[in-house]
């Protein structure tokens, strides 16, 4: 429901520029049951180190059971409920074994005008989270803010406005207590070829830098995407994906420094099966 939540302001942009790129080795593989039961078992390698997760999902009417092991010993289950008591009302509740301090009750409300999110930590002292966003799906404004209850210190207060037609998306954040300004746009150009381009812009006063990055998609055809982006600095990046069967894909991406290319060059793969 429009004008959606706090962390959805700027997300296609977001999604253009930084979603699927990666220099690392990824597999993942996905099996779901018709009781509504999916396993997923993820190994990454990056570097010299790998890391493994297996996650466990349920799914029952309005309630869904996720549970994740990773091979840190980390164990988070999270347990959700749609329409809780009222349509638009989402409760999500998280834990994470062994850090008893982790755990965390969250409540998200979605409205025709509004989306409110709320969080609280479930420890004597907790940190209390609260967004929301209000306005419509052409134009909305939103405000993000933490306090510390133990220091009874605000540790975050950001603000984002976003504009929205059928083709483009602007946005703009202010974050870090005011001392970074984010813009970003997002422009559809072609439909059937999902042919869009995307670029932000952000600025650090007490730093007084700026990084720019620009990004482009394109569908060569409707199981093949390719995605370029370049920053300030020199980095460039490209990547291309292929779904040859429903919800399986293959990527492989590329990183390269245009000021080193010698020493700098990076290829990542992932791999997602899904059956």
């Amino acid at each position: 429901m429009a004008p959606g939540l706090y962390a959805d302001i700027g997300k296609k942009t977001r999604d253009l520029l930084y979603k699927d790129y990666g220099t690392h080795q990824k597999f993942t593989l996905t099996t779901c049951t018709s009781e509504g039961v999916a396993v997923t078992a993820a190994g990454t390698r990056k570097n010299e180190s790998v890391f493994g997760e297996l996650h466990t999902q349920l799914k029952n009417k309005n309630l869904t059971v996720d549970v994740k092991a990773n091979s840190e010993s980390d164990l988070l289950t999270t347990v959700t409920v749609d329409e809780f008591g009222t349509p638009g009302l989402k409760s999500i509740l998280s834990l994470v074994v062994p850090d008893q301090r982790s755990g965390k009750l969250e409540l998200q409300y979605l409205h025709e005008y509004a989306g409110i999110n709320a969080s609280v930590g479930l420890n004597s002292n907790p940190m209390v989270n609260l967004s929301g966003v209000f306005g419509s799906k052409e134009l909305s404004v939103g405000v993000d803010v933490a306090f510390d209850t133990a220091t009874s210190n605000f540790t975050k207060y950001n603000a984002a406005l976003s504009l929205t037609n059928s083709e483009l998306i602007a946005s703009m954040h202010l974050n870090n207590h005011g001392d970074t300004l984010t813009t970003s746009y997002y422009h559809l150009v072609k439909h059937h070829s999902n042919t869009a381009v995307g670029a932000e812009l952000s600025h650090s006063f007490s730093r007084n830098e700026s990084t720019l990055i620009f990004g482009s998609q394109h569908s060569l055809d409707p199981h093949t995407t390719v995605k370029a982006r370049f920053n300030n600095y020199g980095m460039a990046s490209a990547l291309v994906q292929h779904e040859w069967r429903p919800k399986s894909l293959i990527t492989i991406s590329g990183e390269v420094d245009t000021k080193a290319i010698e020493k700098s060059t990076k290829v990542g793969l992932s791999l997602v099966l899904k059956h």
